[in-house]
């Protein structure tokens, strides 16, 4: 699993590439804790096209990071899913608090 991340001003662009399983979950949520570490950091935007396979560790990773961007008056938004990972968050009712890209 892969996670590379910039930031610019209060935006930070994440792109995850591999597995997002229980396996992965832990190295993910604490690069895409790092990077928004600031609090100054109030949206996220994550590139999903490389994401390959998404279970509910991976459901928990993205919502931790809602709710922290959520907390200072931001968003997150995900884009670019494959269809098993989009399928995964819609069953999962993400998209009623993510924003789609």
């Amino acid at each position: 699993m892969q996670v590379l991340c910039r930031r610019s001003g209060d935006m930070v662009f994440a792109r995850l590439e591999g597995e997002l399983d229980h396996h992965a979950a832990q190295k993910v949520r604490r690069a895409l804790e790092e990077a928004i570490r600031d609090p100054a950091v109030r949206q996220m935007t994550m590139d999903l096209s490389g994401l390959t396979f998404m279970d509910s560790s991976g459901i928990g990773v993205l919502l931790g990071r809602y709710k922290t961007l959520a907390a200072r008056g931001g968003w997150l938004k995900v884009e670019k899913a494959g269809p098993g990972v989009e399928r995964i968050m819609q069953m999962a009712g993400l998209f009623s608090v993510l924003r789609r890209g």
